[in-house]
């Protein structure tokens, strides 16, 4: 049986192939070249590695174009990305045969995380340029990302006390042995040994315990400092980062993020906010889950122009019989008051009190009526001797106001799911980013973040717009930027002795 034969690897040939003709006219590394070619980088504050009357610095636009890469191909270590740098015919053409090693690589991802957020938002602006991006409804959720840091190096209050009582157990325990082996050197030697190693980790959690104190945190990371405890899913607590997400429901591209370690109460008015900035209207509708529905954050919403609809979570109930719950209230705005399933009036004085709910506090009136204690249904309805007591949070008639939007507008909210859990899928799912790469503090996770976008937005551009003609348009951008700057620089040199005049450009991309 005969079989195809490859050449001699010593084979000579007389016409070899430059990296370029190896490469072809439609390979998206063209695009990630050209991409980065386009952009101002001088412009966006990169930092690199240089040492003066040393060695040159790479630029920051080859190292940029091996991180998108690399993300794009689901390559994110440095060593990694070291190593593809000199067998990776597709990177030997991206960086001309550049071979940085893997410290330049991780320094720039590390120390970079304002100047990636910037190429980010240059893929937005690149999606708007081709009318990609709708700025008429939007979707916002949070995922969480596993930092670099194991659960046993995070620590609550209670979980010092276990290990610092464990310790004082065991020194209790070398301490007798001291004691009762009169003679035995070895013993003796050993057990002061246990006592010092021992001492000495009850000292690091000592330290610990009184960071707490200092910081007013509820848990502390010692790996990565910026990571907590967060539930992620199934009630699984992993120490991780949330992302905070916006994402654009014409072609589900990602608009925003922002890397947290709060959960998503506090989130969704600064997303609101930034999203407006970001599409320059706040004409448009933006979905969230119930995760977000907060008094203070859906009022903020309000205040921005922006119409929100946030899923209701159901209320626990308080009362005996669930037919007395507070949703069967009926409330009066006119009157300030509030009916009861059985017909009584619930009124306020007026007064406005403050209710804590951990580091919030909410203004709020409460209601009552003295019917309740000759009521029939008393028993159904409460448990308290002096009756029952409703309370209205002075963000009470926005969040109703929410919650018939979302009933009477039931079909769009559910488009929700579908716009911003399609961002995830890709990330986790298809190129198993469920942990964050970089170490230590929110401002290094935000570098890992913002490529993970970045490389995401430039693959859904691709997808939609196509190889060829994504390049046939950003190389004549680049040419009419080119062609620009000549004429004006010849203009002010022709001028320079007359009066400096001020030219504006507008263009386009389309």
């Amino acid at each position: 049986m005969k079989f195809l034969q490859g050449e001699h690897r010593s084979q000579i040939h007389l016409f070899t192939n430059s990296l370029d003709n190896i490469i072809s006219s439609d390979n998206e590394v063209r695009v990630i070249d050209v991409f980065v070619n386009s952009l101002k980088l001088s412009e966006y504050g990169f930092k690199t590695d240089y040492i003066e009357n040393g060695r040159p610095a790479y630029h920051p636009g080859d190292l940029l174009k091996l991180f998108i890469y690399g993300y794009l191909n689901r390559i994110r270590s440095s060593r990694a990305l070291e190593k593809e740098c000199a067998r990776n015919i597709e990177l030997m053409w991206l960086m001309r045969r550049l071979t940085p090693d893997h410290n330049t690589i991780s320094n720039f991802r590390k120390n970079n995380p304002k100047a990636i957020r910037k190429v980010f938002r240059a893929t937005v602006e690149l999606a708007k340029h081709f009318d990609l991006i709708g700025a008429t409804l939007i979707a916002g959720d949070s995922t969480k990302l596993r930092a670099q840091n194991s659960k046993k190096n995070n620590f609550k209050q209670s979980k010092i006390e276990k290990h610092i009582q464990y310790i004082d157990t065991k020194l209790e325990e070398y301490s007798s042995i001291l004691a009762n082996e009169d003679g035995d050197n070895q013993k003796q030697k050993k057990a002061q040994e246990k006592i010092a190693k021992h001492q000495e980790q009850r000292h690091k959690y000592e330290q610990l315990e009184q960071q707490l104190k200092e910081t007013g945190e509820e848990q502390v990371s010692t790996s990565d400092p910026d990571s907590r405890l967060i539930m992620t899913r199934n009630n699984i607590c992993e120490v991780a980062y949330n992302i905070q997400t916006t994402v654009d429901a014409k072609h589900n591209l990602t608009i925003d993020f922002k890397v947290t370690n709060e959960n998503d109460s506090k989130a969704m008015g600064a997303m609101v906010r930034r999203a407006t900035k970001i599409l320059n209207t706040n004409n448009f509708t933006a979905l969230y889950d119930k995760g977000y529905h907060t008094g203070t954050e859906l009022t903020y919403a309000q205040k921005q122009g922006v119409t929100v609809m946030v899923a209701v979570p159901e209320v626990a109930s308080h009362a005996p019989d669930h037919n007395f719950d507070i949703k069967y209230f009926t409330y009066n705005k006119e009157n300030d008051e509030y009916t009861c399933p059985a017909g009584n009036t619930l009124t306020t004085n007026g007064n406005w009190y403050n209710k804590h709910n951990g580091k919030t506090i909410n203004k709020i009136k409460q209601y009552k009526t003295k019917a309740c204690k000759t009521c029939e249904f008393f028993r159904q309805c409460t448990t308290s001797k002096q009756g029952r007591q409703i309370e209205r949070s002075e963000h009470a008639e926005v969040m109703e106001q929410n919650k018939k939007r979302v009933e009477e507008n039931f079909e769009l909210y559910q488009k929700r799911q579908a716009i911003v859990e399609h961002t995830y899928g890709i990330i986790k799912r298809q190129w198993d980013f469920y942990y964050i790469m970089t170490k230590k503090t929110i401002k290094h996770a935000q570098s890992d973040v913002g490529l993970m976008f970045t490389a995401l937005n430039l693959r859904r551009i691709i997808n939609i717009i196509g190889i060829s003609k994504l390049l046939e348009v950003i190389k004549h951008f680049l040419l009419f930027l080119a062609v620009i700057y000549r004429v004006l620089s010849s203009f002010y040199i022709k001028n320079a002795q007359n009066t400096c005049v001020k030219i504006n450009v507008t263009y386009r991309v389309l």
